[in-house]
Order: C-alpha cells, then structure tokens, then sequence
C-alpha cells in the first residue's frame, strides 16, 4: 500500500520504543549521497536503529517511497528534508522532520533553494575552466541527472576523471595509490569563500523557512550549530527559538565534547529538543560510518511529534 503523509507512517504513537535514532541521512536522492533509500534502511536495521529520517539536501523526493521502504524493513522513516538557508550572513542548515513532502510551502523551498544550486553550480564549474582545470558543464550534467550538484560533488567528479591524476595542482587531493580524498579537501581550497572558484550564495534566508515550514507539519531543527561555516551562538539560536525553531541537533559528527555540552545546555535553557543525526552520506564523508552517532533515542521522535502543527498535525 502506498503511504500518504496522513498515516503516520503505519507506526504507533503511544510509549518508547528500543533502538537507536538518526534523523540526519543523507541518500542518492541528493547529488552527494551514495545510499538509495532502500540500501539505507537495511542498514538502519542491521545497525540496530528503530526509527532514520532520510533528509537530503533542498528535496523530498525520496517520499514517499522511503516510507514504504521504511515499513518493509521494520524501520520508522520520519520525513524529511535538510534546507541550506542564509541568516546573518552565514550559511545554516535546517531539518525539517515530520514534513508533509505534498504541501505547497515545502514545494516552494525546494524549487528556491534548487533553482539557486544550479545557477552556483554552473558559474562554479565555469570558474574552474578559467583557471585551466579540465572539467566541462556537459561532464557535470551528465553524472548528477536532475539533481542540483554541490559543490563537494562537482569537486567529486573533477578527482574521479583520470585526467585529473596527472594535474600537478591536484596531486595533494589523492592517496599513495591515486585513489581520491575526501573531496572537501579540493572545496575548503577552491570554493570556499574568498577561495579562487567560489561563488555568491543564493539560499533562501533561514527565518523565511521557519515562517512556512510549520504549516506542512515540519517540527524545525538546527543542524549541527556548532559547525564551522555555521559557528551559531546562543544568542542566534535565541532569536531563531522565537521565529519558530523547535529543535536542535546536539549530538552530531560536527560536534566535539565541549560543544556537545554547550548545545545540551541551550537546547534545555530555550526549551528545544536535543537531536540526534549523524549526517551520513557515503564516500563524500568517509569519516563519517553509518551509525556512528548512538546517541539518538525514540524519545525525540516523541518530543517532536508532540511539536507539530499544521499540516496532518496531531
């Protein structure tokens, strides 16, 4: 049976259940994902977790399908999506868990944000071609589909050509056996910004996405505050509590002990929930292992639900 975003997910709602949590994965469905919603619940499974929120980047077009992948597998699959917006002159990521993905205002963010990522995207690839690096639009285009590529993607594809081995200027981005690195690596040096291939950011600004979000039933979560390009600080997430932010991802690969606890003391003090999302991708961040981060519990899902209005709120 197909799912719709009225179900609920075909789980119940009264009481905890064992397992872990992840509400912070990314699939194929984003252009830097290497997972398929499918692959990505088995592995939830075998990992031991009970419930995983496939959020990719700026799109629900894992849903609803994941869901019904979800069910299959004996695993929750909250929807999802992960936003790059702008406040402050910075970039900030928000989850959106619990979003109806058929509601008009998450369509409306979606279509922003994506319509952004493609103009980045071309002038950023046009940027390495004038500073003699051999990648063409055509071999982009060709290998994300309809998919909007980041820019760790577009570095991605650079490094997998052969070409690109015997590029003095690249050689630093390989291994001893020609095997590319993480290809964050080639973005912190190129497109970064001040670096030589960076380019404007056009994302939709972080307080616009907390005014809409919550009519589709979205609960919205800041991901990983402590982040270098993000650096929130209490007094940012004091401001975004009262436009609407109900959660917060504390426990995250982004975050040291330290700021672990700093996170925890805010998300208590402001009255947020504390989240759990390890931001697991595949070979783009290999560092990152599926289920590295254990500290997500069916608690939240609880505390997040208990949050929602709008859309199918209940």
């Amino acid at each position: 049976m197909e799912s719709t975003p009225t179900q609920d997910h075909e789980f119940p709602r009264r009481g905890l259940k064992p397992g872990f949590v992840d509400f912070h994965i990314h699939s194929t469905w984003s252009s830097d994902g290497d997972f398929t919603p499918a692959e990505l619940v088995g592995m939830a499974r075998a990992n031991g977790f009970t419930a995983i929120s496939v959020s990719d980047h700026d799109t629900v077009a894992a849903y609803p399908a994941a869901i019904d992948d979800g069910i299959a597998a004996g695993v929750e699959v909250v929807p999802s999506m992960e936003v790059t917006a702008m406040y402050d002159g910075r970039e900030f990521h928000c989850l959106l868990p619990f979003l109806d993905w058929t509601h008009p205002a998450i369509h409306r963010i979606s279509r922003h944000v994506s319509d952004g990522r493609w103009v980045e995207a071309r002038e950023r690839v046009d940027n390495l071609h004038r500073l003699g690096l051999d990648l063409s639009w055509d071999e982009v285009a060709a290998r994300v589909g309809r998919t909007p590529p980041l820019g760790v993607t577009i570095a991605q594809i650079l490094l997998d050509k052969p070409e690109s081995r015997r590029d003095p200027r690249l050689m630093k981005y390989y291994d001893a056996e020609g095997r590319p690195l993480a290809p964050k690596f080639f973005y912190m040096d190129y497109f970064m910004e001040g670096r030589p291939a960076s380019v404007p950011k056009r994302h939709i600004p972080l307080l616009d996405v907390l005014d809409a979000a919550p009519a589709s039933g979205a609960v919205p979560v800041l991901a990983h505050p402590g982040a270098y390009f993000e650096n929130a600080t209490r007094a940012d997430i004091k401001l975004l509590r009262a436009r609407g932010l109900e959660g917060l991802e504390v426990y995250t690969t982004y975050h040291d002990e330290a700021q672990t606890r700093f996170f925890e003391a805010i998300a208590r003090d402001l009255d947020l929930v504390a989240t759990a999302g390890s931001d697991f991708h595949g070979r783009v961040k290999p560092q990152v292992s599926f289920g590295l981060i254990r500290d997500g519990h069916y608690g939240m899902i609880s505390s997040l639900r208990s949050r929602r209005r709008g859309s199918n709120a209940i």
